[in-house]
């Protein structure tokens, strides 16, 4: 059965022990960072770093100042467009594991020219995908397949302390999500689930989208069916290959 993550933003403390943990599985390099005026670090995602904590901070109308938390990440799309487009330039650089669902970028990604790296990158609605300067790779989140073939949860998940990264079946994860949904909007009406039926890595956001960051769901505020989706994600692609 499909798995999927569930990613509580509200119980989110920013400690990135996810980040970290990850970066350590894939043995990342590090990045060197400087001090930008934030404590989000590094500034963006990039080759070395399939995960990051992104901080926001608005001011409510009663002038409380709220900082919100985003581990963001691959999102595994139940449909993913970077492999619809990838397919179209070079079969199998892109898979998706159908067991569990992940999306998977392989080597293969190397042989892709820059300019069809650059149209995967931009039909991924959460801009995701990075390329690697000097090999040519894409990379991402890989929902550490290795280890969920062998019965263990993603490394993120398993370092979690406070309940914010979850996984396990697609179904159960809904369930929960829709439970603390229910529990978050009793006293934050606004809250919502980012894109939960086109994503595997399903985002309970406290508040409104743009309060985390601008592709905290793909399109706001209105959502679309997934043959919408699809359509508008991959009409550049269609239009350039008729032209």
């Amino acid at each position: 059965m499909p798995k999927a993550f569930f990613i509580d933003t509200t119980r989110c403390t920013a400690c990135r022990g996810c980040q970290i943990a990850c970066k350590e599985w894939h043995e990342l390099e590090a990045n060197k960072t400087y001090q930008e005026g934030s404590h989000q670090n590094p500034p963006d995602l990039n080759p070395n770093n399939y995960k990051l904590v992104r901080f926001t901070e608005f001011k409510d109308g009663d002038g409380v100042v709220h900082w919100n938390f985003f581990p963001d990440q691959c999102r595994h799309c139940v449909v993913p467009p970077c492999k619809e487009v990838s397919d179209m330039a070079l079969e199998g650089a892109i898979l998706k594991d159908e067991e569990t669902g992940a999306v998977i970028f392989t080597e293969k990604t190397k042989e892709l020219s820059a300019d069809d790296a650059q149209a995967v990158r931009d039909a991924c609605p959460y801009d995701i995908p990075r390329r690697s300067d000097s090999s040519g790779l894409l990379s991402k989140c890989t929902m550490c397949i290795e280890r969920v073939q062998n019965d263990l949860v993603p490394m993120c998940v398993k370092t979690c302390c406070t309940g914010t990264m979850n996984f396990g079946e697609r179904v159960d994860m809904m369930a929960l999500a829709e439970k603390r949904l229910a529990e978050v909007r009793k006293t934050n009406p606004e809250a919502m689930l980012a894109d939960p039926d086109f994503t595997s890595a399903i985002f309970l956001l406290g508040y409104s989208p743009d309060r985390y960051w601008e592709h905290a769901v793909s399109e706001a505020p209105a959502p679309m069916n997934r043959q919408q989706l699809f359509a508008k994600l991959t009409s550049p692609v269609r239009k350039a290959v008729r032209g």
